[in-house]
């Protein structure tokens, strides 16, 4: 069985996770049952907001990772703790987090949005 037939509460092999962030999720890793994502920011305001961004996503899906928060940087694992291993639900709340921490609005074509200025001064995350 393959992961795309997993039941949301089947935990993945550690090859279905690996193949499924290969897919999805290129900037996740998987280490010691979690997957793993460190997101680079310009200091101390823009951890905060990452953290609670992840924080407002997982208290939404009700599915909590855990954090490390530093000045310049804000490591999240996933894992299962119920099934006790790597699910859907982690590989869902990844993506969402991915696409809403990553999200830059001034690439869209047709945004009004100009997304942050290109200073120093207000650099937010050092996106990939």
């Amino acid at each position: 069985m393959g992961w795309r037939e997993r039941k949301a509460e089947e935990v993945y092999s550690e090859a279905e996770i690996e193949e499924r962030l290969r897919e999805e999720l290129p900037h996740w890793t998987y280490q010691d049952g979690w997957i793993r994502r460190k997101y680079k920011t310009s200091g101390w305001k823009s951890t905060l907001m990452v953290v609670n961004t992840v924080g407002h996503l997982a208290e939404a899906a009700w599915h909590h990772p855990d954090l490390t928060v530093s000045y310049a940087f804000v490591n999240v694992k996933l894992m299962n703790h119920a099934a006790k291993g790597v699910t859907a639900k982690d590989f869902e709340l990844a993506r969402k987090i991915e696409d809403v921490v990553q999200w830059q609005p001034g690439k869209e074509a047709d945004s009004a949005l100009e997304g942050t200025p290109d200073d120093p001064r207000f650099k937010y995350l050092k996106y990939d």
